[in-house]
C-alpha cells in the first residue's frame, strides 16, 4: 500500500496552502496560515528535500564505519550497510504511511496518536538525548580537529596548530566559542528547515570532497604496490571475537538515523507525494557514500583502521604533497559537521519546545520562546563539547539506546499497534523482526561496550 492511496486527491493539494488542524502534533504549527506571516513560502522543492535528508543522515557516523569494515570484511561490512539502507527505508515508510492514515504531521503527534501522552514525551526524550548527543560529539570533533587533542595521553596537533604554531586564539575553547556564535548560532536562527538547502547541499559537496580525496589517495597507494588486500571476510576465532561483530550495529544505526527530521521535511514539500522519492533518493546518495568511503578507507589503512578513520590522516600517507592532503580531508569534513549541526538541532529545538511547552502556540510565532530554547540548547551543547573529554563510548551507547528507538523500535511499534487497522501481515512480520534484530544486536553490544571498558579499566588498576 503506498502512501498516496492513503492521501486524498483534495487533501494532497490543500496541504500546499494549509494544514489541518492537528491537536495530537503540537510540536509543529497548526495552521500553516499562522505561520506565513513570518515570509512568503510556496513549499520546499524536491531537490532542496533530498539534500536536508541527506544531511541529515551523513554525519559523524561516516568516519566510523571504515572501523566497522575491520570488525566485519568487506563483503559483510557493505551488505550490512545496504541492509541496514533498505531496513530504514521501510522503517520511514511505516512512520509515513501511519501519519497519513493519523492525520499527523510530526513524529511526537504520531507517537501521541499511538500511545498516548507518555508515547510522545518518550519519542521527544530520545530525540533529546540522541540529537544532544550527536551534536556534542560534532563539536568535540571540531576542537580535536582544528585546535588538537591530547585525551588518549598522546597530543596530536590540530589543523591551526600546525599552520600558525600553538597560540591563546587557536586553543580549544576560543575556537569553540568563535565556531559557535559565528557559525552554528545564525545557522540555528532559521525558523524553517528549507532554508538550509543550500547549506545542506554544500555540505554534501563537502562530504563527496573528502570521499574524492580519499579514494585518490587509495587508488595511487593501489598503483605503486603498498596496499595489501584487506579482510573479505570477519575474523572470527573465539566467542569474543564473535560477540564484538555486534559492536558495530550501534554506528550503522547511527548512520542512518535521520526519522526526527522527515516529518519537517515532508510538512514544508510543495508536492507532499514527492516524499517517498526524497527518502529514496537520499538514502541511495548516502549509501553509495558510505559504501565507498567504508571501501576505501579500509583498503587505504587496513587493520591499522581506526574508531575515527580522521585519526589516521595525522600521519605522512607515503604519497606526494601528504601533508596537504591530510589538511585537505580534516578541513573538508570538518566544514561538512558544521553545516551539519544547524539540521540536527532544528528538531532538537521542536522537541525541547514540545517538551517543555505542549500546550503552547507554534514556536515560530513565539520569537521570545525561540531565542530562550535556542540560545539554552547551544549553551548545554557548548559546555558538554568543552568538559567530556572521550567522545567514542559514548556514541556506541547512544547509538545502542535513543539511535535505535527512534530508527526502528518506534516505527515497528506503532506499526504492531496498528491504531487504524492498515497493517498488512507483511508489515507486521518486518515490525517484529526490526524489534528483535534491534533488541537483540544492541543488548549485545552494549554488553561488548561494558565489558571491554571494565577489562580496560581492570588492566589500568593492575
Amino acid at each position: 500500500m503506498t502512501i498516496g492511496d492513503i492521501t486524498s486527491k483534495k487533501e494532497r493539494k490543500s496541504r500546499r496552502s494549509k494544514h489541518v488542524v492537528y491537536e495530537k502534533a503540537p510540536l509543529l504549527p497548526k495552521h500553516q496560515d499562522e505561520a506565513a506571516g513570518y515570509d512568503e513560502f510556496n513549499g520546499a522543492s524536491f531537490t532542496g528535500a533530498v539534500f536536508n535528508l541527506s544531511t541529515t543522515i551523513v554525519g559523524a557516523g561516516i568516519m566510523a564505519l571504515p572501523a566497522t569494515m575491520k570488525v566485519l570484511g568487506l563483503i559483510l561490512g557493505i551488505a550490512m550497510i545496504v541492509f541496514m539502507a533498505f531496513l530504514t527505508d521501510a522503517s520511514i515508510e511505516f512512520l509515513l504511511r501511519f501519519s497519513r492514515a493519523g492525520k499527523t504531521n510530526s513524529y511526537g503527534g504520531l507517537m501521541g496518536d499511538a500511545f498516548g501522552k507518555y508515547g510522545r514525551i518518550f519519542l521527544q526524550i530520545c530525540v533529546l538525548v540522541n540529537n544532544i548527543g550527536v551534536l556534542i560529539v560534532y563539536m568535540i570533533i571540531i576542537g580535536d580537529v582544528l585546535s588538537g587533542t591530547s585525551s588518549s595521553g598522546v597530543h596530536h596537533a590540530g589543523v591551526l596548530e600546525g599552520w600558525f604554531g600553538e597560540h591563546w586564539w587557536n586553543g580549544r575553547s576560543i575556537i569553540l566559542l568563535i565556531t559557535t556564535l559565528g557559525i552554528f548560532a545564525p545557522l540555528a536562527c532559521f525558523k524553517r528547515i528549507d532554508s538550509l538547502r543550500f547549506t545542506s547541499a554544500l555540505s554534501v559537496a563537502l562530504a563527496v570532497v573528502f570521499l574524492v580525496i580519499t579514494v585518490g589517495i587509495a587508488i595511487i597507494k593501489l598503483i605503486s604496490g603498498t596496499i595489501i588486500m584487506p579482510r573479505l571476510l570477519p575474523d572470527v576465532t573465539d566467542l569474543t571475537s564473535f560477540w564484538k561483530l555486534f559492536t558495530v550495529v550501534p554506528v550503522l544505526v547511527t548512520a542512518y538515523i535521520c526519522h526526527y527530521n522527515v516529518h519537517s521535511i515532508d510538512n514544508e514539500l510543495e508536492d507532499p507525494t514527492q516524499i517517498r522519492p526524497v527518502v529514496r533518493t537520499a538514502l541511495g546518495l548516502c549509501s553509495s557514500v558510505y559504501i565507498m568511503i567504508s571501501f576505501f578507507g579500509f583498503l587505504l589503512f587496513g587493520d591499522g583502521t581506526l574508531d575515527d578513520v580522521l585519526a589516521n590522516f595525522d600521519t605522512d600517507l607515503g604519497i606526494p604533497y601528504s601533508s596537504l592532503l591530510n589538511d585537505a580531508v580534516r578541513v573538508s569534513y570538518v566544514a561538512h559537521l558544521m553545516l551539519v549541526f544547524p539540521i540536527v538541532f532544528y528538531p532538537l529545538r521542536l522537541n525541547m519546545d514540545g517538551l517543555l511547552f505542549p500546550s503552547a502556540r507554534p514556536l515560530v510565532l513565539s520569537n521570545t520562546r525561540f531565542a530562550c530554547i535556542t540560545v539554552g540548547l547551544i549553551t548545554v551543547i557548548f559546555l558538554g563539547a568543552n568538559f567530556i573529554p572521550s567522545i567514542w563510548d559514548a556514541f556506541q551507547f547512544t547509538g545502542a539506546t535513543a539511535a535505535v528507538c527512534l530508527g526502528f523500535i518506534f516505527p515497528a511499534a506503532v506499526t504492531l499497534r496498528d491504531h487504524h487497522f492498515i497493517a498488512t501481515k507483511k508489515d507486521t512480520i518486518l515490525a517484529l523482526l526490526m524489534i528483535v534484530l534491534a533488541v537483540f544486536s544492541n543488548v549485545i553490544a552494549i554488553y561488548s561496550d561494558a565489558y571491554a571498558l571494565f577489562k580496560k579499566n581492570s588492566g589500568h588498576m593492575e
